[in-house]
């Protein structure tokens, strides 16, 4: 990862490690960030926006200070300057400052590696997946298709995590959580409560 990370600041995008994402660049500023990272390491940090972007998008409005990087894996230049990317995400990082200097948002980061985990971890995540899996289907939809048995552990939790409909503020808190462990239990927590509201009617209103 270079020095100055170049972010990519959305208000429903959250990347997680070794999730594939795929992106429209289209704005001039944006173009330009493409280009640059192209030109360099490939690599770009996906930030979420706090609410209240709305007011400031032109700008630099606030971001969640925890994002994912990710590398440019492949990309489709078009004719009139936009792009087609897909991002393979790498890390998560914390911004430490950011660097105005560009048309477009950079920030000098730290990594974030997730904690390694021990025997019991892997125990435990491996028992929060088969919860994880039975949700889904009871949920019908993404529990319908079958997961691949040698898919990791890891790779299934961030997958669910970014592809699952989520608001973006529950995925923003399921990237923050430090470890897979602690990821696929808020995950499970936020799935049987969906799962509970569904099944109540009215519980919904109640829950807003």
């Amino acid at each position: 990862m270079s020095e100055l990370l170049p972010l990519f600041p959305l208000p429903n995008v959250v990347l997680f490690p070794n999730v594939f994402l795929p992106l429209h660049i289209f704005e001039p500023r944006y173009r330009a960030m493409t280009a640059d990272a192209l030109a360099s390491d490939r690599v770009i940090g996906m930030v979420l926006l706090r609410p209240g972007w709305e007011s400031d998008y032109e700008g630099q409005p606030p971001v969640y200070p925890i994002g994912g990087s990710g590398v440019i894996t492949h990309v489709e230049r078009l004719p009139d300057g936009r792009y087609n990317l897909v991002l393979r995400g790498l890390d998560r990082f914390r911004i430490v400052r950011e660097d105005r200097e560009l048309s477009y948002r950079r920030a000098v980061v730290e990594s974030m590696p997730e904690q390694r985990p021990g025997p019991d971890d892997r125990r435990a995540v491996r028992e929060l997946r088969a919860k994880i899996e039975s949700i889904l289907v009871h949920r019908g939809g993404a529990g319908d298709a079958k997961i691949p048995r040698s898919m990791s552990d890891e790779d299934l939790v961030n997958a669910l995590s970014q592809y699952l409909e989520l608001e973006p503020l529950e995925k923003q808190a399921l990237l923050e959580q430090p470890s897979l462990r602690m990821r696929a239990a808020s995950l499970v927590e936020l799935l049987e409560m969906k799962l509970l509201i569904a099944k109540t009617p009215g519980l919904s209103n109640v829950a807003h």
